[in-house]
């Protein structure tokens, strides 16, 4: 039990020490919330992450990103908000 603890501190350490600005680039620029992008966010949340992010006219490799990403469950929250804000572009190449 003692090495678990000490192993999972000495990752926990070391993730303080790296800056999250060296793991990707954010290139996002932030939109308005209007209508659209509310209807957007809500698809994103309850139909499939990705569709919000192509009816907000994103890149097809950030529509594509959301949709692989959303078979797990917790990336439609992230989703929805993203779709919500119409947030164009983002970290891992505009992707996210």
């Amino acid at each position: 039990m003692k090495k678990l603890t000490t192993f999972l501190v000495l990752v926990m350490l070391i993730a303080m020490i790296v800056p999250s600005f060296a793991l990707a680039e954010n290139t996002a620029k932030h939109g308005e919330i209007s209508g659209k992008t509310v209807v957007s966010g809500l698809v994103s949340l309850l139909i499939w992450p990705g569709i919000g992010q192509y009816v907000n006219d994103n890149e097809t490799k950030k529509n594509v990103t959301h949709a692989i990403l959303g078979l797990t469950g917790i990336f439609r929250f992230w989703s929805g908000w993203d779709a919500l804000i119409n947030r164009q572009g983002g970290r891992w190449d505009g992707k996210i």
